[in-house]
């Protein structure tokens, strides 16, 4: 798929994004979960070599290159890993899947009730890598605690700051100001965010676009303006710790907005079993997923 083609793809495309980006902080996590224990790696080199191939296992399982996957973001040791004998983002698109790379270098202490970014020293190369790996976009995470308009003003302003050098690199940003779902004042903040979201997008040049990775809010259908602005090519939701049934009934009541979903797509997957499991579980969710995306 050329440039072109994965914009219309994601644009348009029915389904959903797999986030496959759990970096270094939320491996041995992810790793648990997947049942693979502590003591079966030692160090980062055999902890990415299990990830890497709990990924692959899903990249290649026959449902996933369904049709009802139509992006997938990775972390960049993903990115530079091999899934059949290819790279990572060739075996993604050899399967109609359009590839996103993660960008940010983890969050900063919080602060006015947000965490921004930490400064990302490496995202001028990184983003060079990309776009020589085949990435069409990236995706970067901060993340709102509460409804202080200064902290969520200031997450926006840094989001499409970082953005604005995305886009100069050649690739799509997907901006992602994760709001807590366990804050009392959700849906206040939420209201803040999308008014702040709002003003930032006026500020793009004529030609320029965007994706949004938000939060399921609490309001259901807050961000219809957002889905049909069209400086925003495709707004998508994180499950945010929900489950897979909670997250899909909730993403179910917000059309336009289609899932991108971590713990949501993988929580059932387990590394012994076998690829008949494998594959009828990953089915089952992916199915899920998709519908509520609808």
């Amino acid at each position: 798929m050329n440039t072109l083609e994965m914009t219309t793809r994601i644009a348009t495309g029915q389904g959903f994004i797999a986030a496959l980006d759990q970096s270094g902080g939320s491996t041995p996590k992810a790793l648990r979960g997947y049942g693979v224990d502590d003591a079966e790696w030692s160090g980062d080199e055999e902890m990415f070599a299990q990830i890497h191939a709990m990924r692959a296992r899903v990249i290649t399982s026959p449902c996933f290159g369904s049709g009802k996957v139509i992006g997938a973001i990775l972390f960049e040791r993903t990115m530079d890993g091999l899934v059949d004998g290819v790279s990572t983002g060739d075996a993604l698109k050899a399967r109609g899947i359009v590839p996103f790379i993660k960008v940010d270098e983890g969050l900063a202490d919080e602060a006015d009730g947000v965490q921004l970014m930490k400064p990302m020293v490496k995202l001028a190369a990184l983003l060079e890598k990309s776009v020589a790996a085949g990435m069409f976009g990236t995706k970067m995470r901060s993340v709102i605690k509460s409804a202080n308009p200064a902290g969520i003003a200031a997450v926006v302003a840094q989001q499409f700051a970082v953005g604005a050098q995305i886009i100069a690199a050649g690739l799509m940003p997907i901006i992602e100001p994760e709001y807590d779902i366990t804050s009392d004042d959700r849906a206040a903040g939420e209201a803040i965010l999308l008014a702040e979201i709002l003003k930032a997008l006026d500020t793009l040049p004529e030609g320029q676009q965007v994706m949004l990775k938000l939060s399921i809010p609490a309001t259901a259908g807050l961000y219809t303006p957002l889905t049909q602005h069209p400086k925003v090519l495709r707004v998508v939701a994180l499950s945010g710790g929900f489950s897979t049934d909670d997250a899909c009934s909730r993403l179910s009541q917000n059309p336009g907005m289609i899932a991108s979903f971590s713990r949501g797509l993988l929580q059932d997957l387990r590394k012994g079993q076998s690829d008949e499991e494998f594959n009828i579980v990953l089915g089952k969710a992916i199915d899920q997923i998709a519908s509520a995306s609808v």
